[in-house]
């Protein structure tokens, strides 16, 4: 049982840690910068040129969605699957295609790069694309590991391209309008944003080593990620269960509700200074490594916290969730997306009347492409230092999880301290696994991380686990394909 430490001199510290945390992080300066890529400079209504990276799954959503877009022309087409690439290329007349992301990005009439292949290489292709002064539309999450998304937020600043995230919650002008209320003091203040990602999957089975098919090029589709073997678990979705090459539905469908629960705290506020989170992969008996029951926390500086429910295994009755919740200091909360309904103390819940809140137009394809068009940054529904801060968000609390040790699965396996409403919210998440999932108690295992606690302004965590918290921070990369240094990029 992990307990949240709370002895009188711990609290002092806690709290010692925190005022200066809140103080370093109020003063820093995390600010879009640059206005005109190093690339082509474009008029209103000049062309945009496109590549689309990764063809599989949301591949095709990329295609799709830059081909409803006026006077947009996808240039090329990159995918280390020659079956892949080959099917996607008779749609898309005219375009070329890649199996190197490198080749693509040497035609300099290429103005963006759309990135949609595994988590593992968004960052690196984030970095090198702004390198060759194209601007990135990139997948959430966009980076695999902590220190390479503040590399990829330093080359957006360095170069000066648009970088926007693949969150499109960030193009809804009713969530922004709620997060504009939450903001300005026209709410209650905000106690708990709750981000749940509750979406039935099934377990992947076992796949047993084995040579790649003929038709991948298996250096190129690992790229930075150090994997000893090919097995067919990886290849087209499935990597998204294993540490090397995914983040799990934390990171994965949850990003969105992470980056929405994260929008919602103070805008002074960036990383959290401490997480936790506990859980498990029940049921599957599978080859996958990230949990698929989860309940993480993050806290901040100001004594606003995220709490996170990831629940994938599937049961009669199970209950889709995808979506956020707000809880205020007065004890109302809000639920919906877009449009919204608060439940104030005492009272049946009524709608929410609140003024659409600023975006820019176009959905989050036009939106893109009109940053693109007046060579500004800031423009972008979620630009690249809102995407780092949610993903760190979620890195931190994976982290915790892996760095967890196994306790019988019981109502005793979360314990929180003086955290009351982390106790209450654990325990609705525990209830559904023993009761709608049928776990027996005592039958299975949890795995329950410690509390790491995180320095804003290094991005390092400090204290009790920093050591081995820290060596998650960055993943080892192939020769060839590492992340550049800060000093580097």
């Amino acid at each position: 049982m992990i307990e949240k430490p709370n002895s009188p001199a711990a609290d002092n510290s806690r709290r010692d840690f925190l005022k200066k945390s809140s103080a370093l992080v109020a003063g820093s300066s995390f600010l879009i910068s640059g206005t005109k890529a190093s690339g082509n400079i474009l008029g209103a209504n000049d062309r945009v040129r496109i590549g689309v990276a990764g063809l599989n799954g949301r591949g095709g959503a990329h295609i799709g969605g830059w081909k409803g877009q006026a006077n947009v022309e996808i240039a090329a087409l990159i995918d280390p699957d020659k079956n892949v690439l080959a099917k996607r290329l008779k749609s898309v007349d005219g375009a070329k295609g890649f199996s190197d992301v490198r080749k693509a990005l040497e035609d300099k009439s290429l103005d963006a790069l759309s990135i949609a292949a595994p988590n593992h290489w968004h960052s690196l292709m984030t970095i090198w694309a702004a390198q060759a002064g194209k601007h990135v539309y990139v997948e959430k999450p966009m980076s695999h590991d902590v220190q390479e998304g503040r590399i990829a937020v330093e080359a957006q600043k360095k170069y000066g391209i648009v970088v926007q995230h693949g969150t499109q919650r960030r193009s809804n002008a009713g969530i922004a309008g709620l997060h504009e209320a939450l903001a300005d003091g026209s709410l209650p203040k905000l106690k708990i944003a709750y981000g749940y990602c509750c979406k039935p999957r099934g377990g992947i089975g076992m796949e047993k080593p084995q040579a790649p098919p003929a038709n991948l090029d298996w250096d190129l589709w690992k790229g930075p990620a150090v994997i000893d073997q090919y097995h067919a678990n990886y290849v087209h979705y499935d990597w998204h269960w294993f540490w090397k090459t995914g983040n799990g539905d934390l990171n994965n469908q949850g990003t969105h509700q992470l980056d929405v629960a994260r929008w919602a705290i103070d805008k002074e506020q960036t990383h959290p200074v401490r997480v936790m989170a506990l859980g498990g992969r029940f049921q599957w008996n599978d080859q996958g490594e990230t949990p698929n029951t989860m309940f993480g926390i993050a806290e901040y500086p100001n004594d606003q916290y995220v709490f996170f429910n990831v629940r994938n295994v599937n049961y009669k009755g199970y209950s889709h969730q995808v979506f956020n919740e707000y809880y205020l200091e007065d004890g109302s909360k809000i639920t919906g997306e877009g449009r919204y309904k608060i439940e104030r103390p005492g009272q049946k819940p009524e709608v929410l009347k609140l003024a659409p809140g600023k975006v820019t137009p176009g959905g989050n394809w036009g939106s893109f492409i009109a940053a693109v068009r007046a060579g500004d940054p800031n423009m972008a529904n979620g630009n690249a230092m809102d995407a780092h801060y949610g993903c760190v968000m979620g890195h931190l609390i994976n982290n915790s999880y892996r760095l967890g040790q196994k306790v019988p699965f019981n109502s005793k396996a979360g314990s929180f301290g003086d955290n009351k409403d982390a106790a209450e919210h654990f325990m609705k998440l525990h209830s559904i696994m023993q009761d709608g999932v049928g776990i027996p108690q005592d039958g299975e295992e949890y795995i329950v991380g410690p509390w790491l606690t995180f320095d804003p302004e290094t991005e390092r965590h400090i204290g009790d686990h920093a050591e081995e918290a820290n060596r998650l921070l960055k993943d080892p990369n192939n020769m060839g394909f590492q992340v550049p240094s800060l000093k580097d990029v």
